[in-house]
């Protein structure tokens, strides 16, 4: 293949900015200079009660320079693969299992994995470079309770974002199926010895949910503290296995839930509570144990592909929960769902524009709705904004804010847009 085609289909499918130094790290490899607050390592020195020498001589020897008064640093340019193996960013020509799965003929599983292996370096083409993927078959059926583990599932085994439901998903705020969306979660908070159900989430691997950060600092920890994970939920008000008549006739009932304690809350170490913006609303929840693979608890996939390039006409995302499902009514016993038309900034911006509801929004927020009596509510926070590709779910927004009262036409709601995320959440989860 000559090298002019080769950057070509290289470019079109990385695709990544330009714009930061290359500099050489503390640790001696490459690296990218730039604000400390993009540093998740040096950050976290920074942030760390009991710094060694070691680690001042580390902070001392980071430094690369100042922009408009926050120190800049040369932040080590390591990553994680898209099947969560640690790796380095480098160009894509230098890393050579990558470069062969680009070359033609080339399958949709093998640039999607490329796709998702870019990386943030001065590099125009640079990607995340670990062990090489594993050539192997899909597993047989029944197997995803074994191979599903803390780390992130691989779309491609079919071991995430598949539910047991085959009925119709094209609803407005009703029900779901019983067995639909296996990855919501529950978060339970207690306060004074009682458990209080303020926000939701997604299973995204054995160990870890993804939320809101608004659901787990700030404001909503006078009301509560958050405890525990709740799994395999349906019917709140029910304290026993979940029971509904199916179409076929007879009944069709769940496990009993399933309730794992919380290990450890990662907010984004960006995130600010009292910032009205809700800029990089999004966290993650390690669980104390891993989640069971069931028909009614499942991780939902990461995104594949950045939704909002080349958005499909009518793309219809899907939010579900136990929140409100209309102006009337605060909440829902039964996980409902609704379906809801994407939103382009250059149409949701201006609804918030306005006295009362002045937010900039930006490239990291998505939004959704704005159809009269629709939308996502308080007690969906932190869930999951769903797009169907193909057969696979994947969440591609987290619940984050929205008008009040819920539902008003012409007013969008507003999701962290997880694709931006992806480099944070890969790098966080840990086996």
């Amino acid at each position: 293949m000559s090298p002019l085609l080769f950057t070509t289909i290289a470019a079109a499918y990385l695709c990544i900015a330009n714009g930061q130094s290359a500099c050489t790290a503390s640790s001696g490899g490459q690296g990218t200079c730039v604000d400390i607050y993009k540093c998740e390592p040096l950050l976290a020195l920074v942030r760390k009660p009991d710094r060694t020498q070691q680690d001042l001589e580390a902070l001392k020897k980071s430094q690369c320079g100042f922009q408009g008064g926050k120190p800049l640093v040369c932040c080590p340019s390591e990553c994680h693969t898209p099947d969560g193996k640690p790796g380095k960013c480098i160009n894509i020509y230098s890393c050579e299992h990558l470069t062969q799965m680009l070359r033609p003929p080339t399958s949709k599983e093998n640039m999607l994995y490329v796709q998702n292996s870019r990386c943030k370096s001065a590099d125009q083409y640079s990607v995340c470079c670990g062990p090489a993927p594993l050539a192997t078959p899909p597993p047989p059926a029944g197997s995803c309770r074994a191979t599903v583990s803390a780390l992130l599932p691989n779309p491609a085994d079919s071991c995430c974002g598949l539910d047991a439901n085959v009925g119709n998903k094209i609803v407005g705020g009703t029900a779901t199926a019983i067995d639909q969306y296996p990855w919501l979660i529950v978060i339970e908070y207690v306060s004074d010895n009682r458990i209080k159900l303020l926000c939701g989430g997604s299973l995204i691997s054995g160990r870890y949910v993804l939320t809101a950060g608004h659901c787990i600092a700030g404001a909503v920890l006078q009301i509560g503290k958050p405890t525990n994970i709740r799994l395999g939920e349906y019917d709140t008000a029910n304290s026993g296995p979940d029971c509904v008549v199916v179409e076929a006739g007879g009944t069709d009932c769940t496990e009993d839930i399933v309730v794992i304690p919380i290990e450890q809350i990662i907010p984004h170490p960006e995130y600010n509570p009292v910032s009205p913006q809700r800029k990089n609303d999004i966290a993650l929840i390690r669980m104390s144990q891993m989640a069971p693979y069931t028909d009614f608890i499942r991780p939902i996939c990461l995104p594949s592909a950045d939704i909002t390039v080349n958005t499909p006409n009518k793309t219809v995302f899907y939010a579900a929960g136990w929140g409100a499902v209309s102006t009337n009514q605060i909440s829902s016993d039964v996980k409902s769902h609704v379906d809801l038309p994407y939103i382009p900034h250059s149409i949701c911006q201006p609804a918030y524009s306005v006295q009362n509801r002045k937010i900039t929004l930006w490239n990291k927020q998505i939004c959704a709705g704005g159809v009269p009596g629709k939308d996502s509510c308080k007690g969906d926070s932190g869930g999951p904004l769903m797009y169907e590709n193909g057969r696979q779910y994947e969440v591609v927004g987290v619940v984050s804010f929205g008008p009040t009262p819920c539902g008003l036409p012409d007013i969008p709601g507003v999701y962290t847009k997880v694709y931006e995320y992806l480099d944070w959440i890969r790098s966080t989860v840990k086996s």
